[in-house]
């Protein structure tokens, strides 16, 4: 290569130093003069500690235009002098430095280039030339002093106003970017009670949308993140928060966490224990709460919260109590903005909901309207953004030790898999077919799972003659209904049908317990719909499904169903498997349309159409003692 032009350096990564710029050589970067020379001048400023690295950097970057942070000065005045100096040391024809005898770049010595002697100058002039000097020299010293007093004076009014202050507000990047350079310093040399780790869980704790998931692999920083956002507000009396878990003793790790916390950022918080709630100084609280069924979402009714989180939201199996929190959710307080938080790891029973509602609508840290018209926001997290945990590598070690799905999910951050699911074998491109119009005289059955804080499910199936498939072809699924409004519903959807169909109703919907009136069982009978009592052995109920899941020798299962019922399709390739009984599925799990399909076929739904059983009946009813004269 022939030789390159002066002050040309090769590139040695993807990032470009300050003062250069691509060159039309490729491989090498090309010198910006003004930059370097500028860059140069402040550096020796701080080599001579006229400014620090903050007014440095600040002055650098307004008079290049070009950003440059006080972190990258530190790292260059690490560097040797002849680097960061170049053109103050001796160079060879070829511009290579030129060594001295420790084997060291030669420092240049003399008067620079275009600078006249003082020679010719009589003794009186030299002696006014050196008093104007020592005038000059005094000069810098008394700005010296003036700016070192400002200096303290500036840092000594921090340090009464901090001391003073015990609102204990929390300090935001933009906060202390808006001080002084001396402040800042100040405040750099401070106790730093909780500093985020760059990334995912600064942009959680600085997102404005009104509802967030930070989730993804175990280890992000999740849960310390949802311990800290709720502080946002803690200087102000009617800032309310509500940390939630599934369960109580879930919330213990986090409670432990927040004793360390919340004391040492705001001295004088006090925490009641049978409450589980932190009072703050200025009279904001953060309570601490769970859901471990659906019903205990009125636990919060009449309540108001500016903030409330969730943290491992795919432990809830529906999106109901998420929701209903969601009415709980205002302020009489102007200047607080009210939000919902949530953090997750992928799995879970309530996975399926969670990655409708935050993951599929939009891709990673992208801000999107939800159906709600609330802004959302899903933030994923990856081990390696907690540099506390995996600078060693063992947490990440023990991820990679588990199971397949378990190690998608955790160490991955896998939304795609599905964990412990009781039906592995449920395939749609098998058991999902496209609705058809069967024949008239096919036997159809249904079977009804009722609630009313949580969904009712009515699944409507028919036999087919030919091989004894089971097709579902129709699915209610909705929730607050009464027994009226069920048999409303019911009855309108049947009319479709030639004749009123028969089917299984949940034994809970006949029982009288504590009451004498009529059950949801009695009213739907009053309404005309045939039922009876389902079977409700789970285990077996659970088995039949797998039976009739399975694919036959002709290449067909015994159960399809139409991809209208999407209820009950969701509920059979997501519902895992019991923690405590392998045998069973999990109960906490959404399972109303999946109750009902095995009411259904533990009802043994029969082949034979009505007409067939009519023939039947009559060819019966009368039998000849003599067939020859029929009597």
């Amino acid at each position: 290569m022939s030789m390159l032009p002066e002050g040309y350096i090769k590139k040695k990564s993807r990032t470009i130093p300050f003062g250069y710029r691509e060159s039309e050589i490729k491989g090498y970067l090309q010198p910006i003069p003004d930059q370097l020379e500028v860059l140069q001048k402040y550096l020796k400023a701080v080599i001579q500690q006229e400014a620090s690295l903050r007014e440095a950097a600040e002055a650098v970057s307004v008079e290049t235009g070009r950003k440059i942070s006080h972190t990258a000065l530190s790292k260059m005045l690490k560097k040797d002098l002849w680097e960061l100096l170049p053109n103050e040391y001796e160079k060879d024809t070829e511009g290579n430095f030129v060594l001295n005898a420790k084997g060291e770049p030669k420092r240049k010595t003399g008067r620079p280039k275009g600078v006249k002697s003082n020679y010719n100058f009589s003794k009186a002039q030299r002696r006014k030339q050196k008093i104007n000097q020592e005038k000059k020299n005094l000069e810098k010293l008394k700005k010296k002093v003036a700016y070192k007093e400002t200096k303290l004076k500036r840092e000594s009014k921090v340090i009464e106003a901090l001391e003073k202050d015990n609102s204990n507000k929390v300090v935001t990047t933009e906060d202390l970017d808006s001080l002084t350079p001396s402040v800042q310093e100040t405040l750099q040399d401070a106790k730093v009670i909780f500093h985020p780790n760059e990334g995912p869980q600064t942009s959680f704790l600085a997102a404005d949308e009104k509802d967030v998931l930070y989730g993804g692999a175990a280890g992000g920083g999740k849960s310390y993140a949802m311990l800290v956002d709720p502080l946002r507000y803690a200087h102000r009396k009617a800032h309310r928060a509500l940390i939630l878990r599934r369960s109580m003793p879930e919330l213990r790790e986090l409670i432990d966490k927040s004793r360390e916390l919340y004391p040492q950022a705001f001295p004088g918080a006090r925490f009641r224990e049978v409450e589980k709630v932190w009072t703050f100084p200025s009279g904001a609280k953060v309570e601490f709460g769970f859901l471990e069924k659906e019903a205990d979402v009125y636990r919060y009714q009449g309540q108001a919260y500016s903030w409330i989180g969730f943290d491992e939201i795919t432990h809830l199996p529906t999106e109901f109590g998420w929701n209903y929190l969601a009415s709980r959710l205002r302020t009489t307080d102007s200047e607080i903005k009210t939000y919902l938080r949530c953090t997750a790891n992928p799995g879970g029973v309530g996975a399926h909901w969670v990655k409708k509602r935050y993951i599929e609508p939009a891709n990673p840290d992208s801000s999107f309207i939800g159906n709600d018209g609330l802004s959302r926001k899903f933030i994923p997290a990856r081990l390696n953004d907690n540099p506390y945990l995996s600078r060693d590598g063992i947490y990440q070690k023990m991820l990679e030790s588990l199971p397949p799905t378990q190690r998608k999910q955790l160490l991955e951050g896998n939304w795609e898999v599905s964990e412990g699911a009781a039906f592995t074998e449920f395939d749609v491109t098998v058991h999902v077919i496209e609705p058809f119009q069967f024949p008239f005289h096919w036997e159809r059955v249904k079977g009804i799972d009722y609630g009313y804080a949580s969904e009712s499910c009515c699944l409507w199936g028919t036999v087919d003659r030919e091989d004894g498939t089971l097709i579902i072809y129709r699915e209610l699924y909705q929730k607050g209904l009464t027994g009226d409004e069920l048999g409303t519903i019911i009855g309108n959807m049947e009319l479709e049908d030639p004749f009123s169909v028969p089917g299984v109703l949940d034994t809970a919907a006949w029982a009288k317990t504590g009451t004498t009136g009529p059950t949801v069982g009695e009213t739907l009978q009053k309404m005309g719909h045939k039922l009876r009592r389902a079977d409700k052995n789970r285990i077996q109920g659970k088995i039949q499904i797998h039976e009739y899941l399975k694919t036959r020798n002709n290449g067909r299962p015994k159960l399809q169903i139409f991809n209208t019922c999407k209820n009950l399709i969701r509920e059979l390739q997501s519902i895992p498997l019991s923690k405590t009984n392998s045998e069973d599925v999990d109960t906490h799990a959404s399972d109303h349309a999946y109750d009902a399909l095995r009411y259904m076929i533990m009802s043994r739904p029969r082949m034979d159409s009505p007409l067939q059983r009519m023939d039947d009946y009559k060819r019966n009813m009368f039998e000849p003692s003599d067939s020859t004269f029929g009597y």
